[in-house]
């Protein structure tokens, strides 16, 4: 997560890039092609610092930090919308060019030159702060779980 904001930040100092937060960016491009704007993964990189301190600071005073199932459930249902977050867009582009019984079988160049002309359009806000809410209220259960504890 740290490396994550980092890379950013020297992008940032050593060319200039992104122009803003808003920046548009590829984030991954297995199994699909993932894009938000930069800020987006900058967020989910300080929820994931802020996951981390607690689970160091509960396993350091209570020796052992579990998290529970309902806790687990709720990270990844929201990691898996923020991923829906982010593939929605470009996904939508494709279907527009293909069935998705096509995406299988369409030969790889035919697949590339439609790819190849996706301009991100939209990105699906609501789902990446849905996303971010369960993750947060699930950080937010085990915290409070814990504090419980004391």
């Amino acid at each position: 997560a740290i490396w994550d904001i980092f890379y950013y930040v020297f992008l940032k100092l050593l060319i200039g890039w992104p122009e803003s937060l808003m920046t548009w960016d590829i984030l991954f491009m297995i199994p699909t092609t993932w894009v938000g704007p930069v800020i987006t993964p900058v967020l989910v990189s300080f929820t994931m610092i802020l996951l981390a301190m607690i689970l160091v600071y509960y396993n350091r005073k209570f020796e052992i930090v579990k998290i529970n199932r309902i806790e687990l459930a709720l990270l990844i249902i929201g990691s898996i919308i923020l991923v829906l977050s982010w593939t929605r867009d470009y996904s939508g582009f494709i279907l527009e060019h293909f069935t998705f019984r096509e995406i299988w079988t369409v030969p790889g160049e035919k697949l590339y030159e439609v790819a190849s002309q996706y301009i991100p359009r939209k990105f699906y806000w609501g789902l990446f702060w849905i996303g971010e809410a369960i993750i947060l209220t699930a950080i937010g259960l085990l915290s409070w779980r814990h504090l419980k504890r004391q």
